[in-house]
């Protein structure tokens, strides 16, 4: 199977703009970002996290606690990830109890990966709320999950592929639809 790209949707700096008004919305429904953590899931969404985590330090002088979650193990479809899944690095050296943690992730589409964070998330303790930020959602939920930040709604088939590229891993920052096609 290879990826056939039909269209740019966003560029850099329109991903910048969507970051730095989620960051904003965040800092001001939580009035300030005392006891707010961001953690971001393995792999796009870390990334994502650390621009959120820079754009409130720009507006609030600090940035709140962040961490990392893979959720690998967490998944429904473990066993179809083959023999060996990649596995990620989880990072919450920090105590989640009675705090506000942001989940962050780079596409929102069935609900599957949220829900598995939210399993592995409740590992480390019992958060006061648990908020979503997603730079992408393209609807199609098999699970009552809903964004609470939202950077652009892609409205997509179910046979398309949205694609966040970062520039930490892809070497460009920009979001693609496209489909994937039968080689």
């Amino acid at each position: 199977m290879s990826f056939r790209e039909k269209a740019q949707i966003m560029d850099s700096e329109q991903i910048r703009r969507a970051v730095v008004r989620i960051a904003l919305e965040i800092v001001e429904k939580n009035k300030g970002i005392d006891d707010l953590i961001l953690v971001g899931i393995q792999r796009r969404g870390v990334n994502l996290s650390q621009v959120i985590g820079e754009a409130i330090a720009a507006s609030e002088g600090r940035s709140p606690a962040m961490g990392t979650l893979d959720i690998t193990f967490y998944r429904d479809d473990l066993s179809t990830l083959g023999p060996v899944p990649k596995v990620g690095k989880t990072d919450i050296g920090f105590d989640i109890n009675d705090k506000v943690v942001i989940l962050v992730d780079d596409v929102l589409y069935t609900g599957r990966t949220v829900r598995a964070a939210l399993d592995e998330l409740m590992d480390f303790g019992r958060a006061r709320k648990i908020e979503l930020a997603v730079l992408i959602d393209r609807g199609h939920r098999e699970l009552p999950i809903r964004p609470d930040y939202v950077g652009k709604n892609v409205p997509t088939s179910k046979r398309e592929v949205i694609k966040v590229m970062v520039k930490e891993i892809d070497e460009r920052d920009c979001v693609i639809v496209g489909e994937m096609q039968k080689d």
